[in-house]
């Protein structure tokens, strides 16, 4: 009995009717010739209410449904959710299906109407974007089905309690790869960047074809053959590629719900799974205070098992980096000449300046590549057109901000150090283009 009160649910259609009724008796006062119609309409509405609780109870699995979602989210991706619902009744039904999402997601009125078939199946398709790693918990998933009378809903539950981790962006790390391998990244933004000199490897001799650098040409190989052949070069392979992630306070401004820090948790993924394709090490650092992870760059299989789960755990405690404390580590730790590839943040030129002499001494011994951010809140700042004072004060500040990232960017090269300075929906095609940039250029 508790259960079958559990399951019970009254439509606002038998509240309406009931009012109705009322409506009818108050009028019997002023036309007393009507008392009987609000008894028998009263009547009726509780025989029509005992047939609809009938139709819905009698059969005991009315409905049954389940929600399909992946191992595990990507962060920042849409993400896709199926709900399967399949209608035992006899009778085609109206159905209500009330999904309860992760409380992340800050939704409560996630909801869909549809009407069902006797016996048939539906599949519901809904998409998810979350914007912070973690562990993400779905309630359950709620249908109300009622018949065409509508007096009264009868809810199923199912698929209760389901936890779903988020981890940094495998979407695209798998969408990056798949064009890599294929040789299509330029569809996505990818430049291609022209090889220069010969600091390859070479893999092969081939014949000549249209096209190919005469520079490369095997005299040797072209007096044995009789044919012209030439050179086939390739990249050099194992370079060690390390993503240096600034975890500190500077890195957790927001970008349409994401924060710097996971976009540059997504980017350290897709760019260290291309590196591992393309026969180099991928390694991993990251820091604030102190150093948090460390894992030596290596090609083996299970590296970006190890990279992905140490991303997924990434957290900051909000102070400030302590660059020498990342200089030393690098010092002692990493032996080899190395592609280090920097996330971090600058708004102000004095805040690069009070970090400079550990990226000077960092790029005495390794490629340093440092990686920052646009602020694109100041877009609309800087596009708009100054109505007031206080507009025309806004927008100077906002100029000054902008022109300060551009002479970061002047510094940094002055003093031979690589940069970025990105938006932070491009993070992740800039940090490719640099990587393929630098490796056709034979600095790595």
């Amino acid at each position: 009995m508790i259960r079958f009160f559990r399951q019970l649910y009254i439509n606002n259609r038998f509240f309406q009717a009931v009012g109705a009724i009322v409506v009818i008796f108050m009028l019997t006062f002023f036309f007393p010739v009507l008392l009987p119609l609000p008894r028998l309409l009263f009547f009726g509405l509780l025989i029509l209410l005992v047939i609809d609780i009938i139709r819905l109870f009698r059969v005991k699995k009315g409905m049954d449904g389940k929600r399909v979602t992946p191992e595990k989210l990507s962060n920042g991706d849409q993400n896709e959710i199926l709900v399967q619902i399949h209608n035992h009744y006899p009778f085609s039904v109206l159905l209500r299906v009330i999904d309860e999402i992760p409380h992340q997601f800050q939704v409560r009125d996630h909801s869909y109407m549809l009407k069902l078939e006797p016996g048939k199946r539906e599949t519901l398709e809904y998409f998810l974007r979350p914007v912070k790693r973690g562990e993400y918990s779905f309630g359950a998933l709620n249908f109300f089905a009622r018949t065409r009378l509508g007096l009264i809903s009868r809810r199923f539950r199912f698929s209760q309690d389901k936890m779903v981790p988020v981890y940094p962006s495998f979407i695209q790390m798998r969408k990056y790869e798949l064009m890599a391998i294929s040789n299509r990244l330029v569809e996505l933004g990818i430049k291609k960047i022209r090889k220069i000199g010969h600091n390859m490897e070479m893999e092969s001799i081939k014949e000549y074809v249209v096209g190919d650098d005469y520079r490369t040409i095997n005299w040797k190989a072209t007096a044995r053959k009789g044919d012209l052949m030439v050179n086939n070069y390739q990249d050099e392979k194992s370079q060690q590629v390390y993503s240096v992630i600034d975890k500190s306070r500077v890195m957790q401004m927001p970008f349409e719900g994401m924060s710097l820090l996971d976009y540059a948790i997504n980017a350290s993924l897709v760019i260290s799974n291309i590196a591992v394709k393309k026969e180099d090490k991928a390694g991993l650092i990251t820091f604030q205070h102190k150093i948090g992870t460390l894992i030596p760059a290596s090609s083996r299989n299970k590296q970006m098992q190890l990279i992905m789960q140490a991303l997924y755990n990434q957290k900051t405690a909000f102070k400030e980096a302590d660059y020498s404390t990342l200089y030393a580590v690098v010092r002692r730790k990493i032996t080899h000449r190395s592609l280090l590839l920097l996330y971090t943040n600058f708004e102000t030129l004095s805040g690069m300046y009070r970090q400079l002499p550990y990226l000077k001494n960092l790029a005495k011994f390794h490629l340093l590549v440092v990686i920052f951010f646009k602020n694109t809140e100041l877009d609309q700042l800087l596009t708009g057109k100054a109505q007031k004072t206080r507009d025309i004060y806004r927008k100077a500040i906002a100029e000054k901000l902008a022109y300060e990232k551009h002479l970061i960017m002047k510094e940094l090269s002055n003093h031979g150090i690589q940069s970025i300075l990105t938006a932070p929906q491009h993070l992740t095609v800039d940090t490719i283009n640099k990587y393929l940039e630098l490796k056709a250029r034979g600095l790595i």
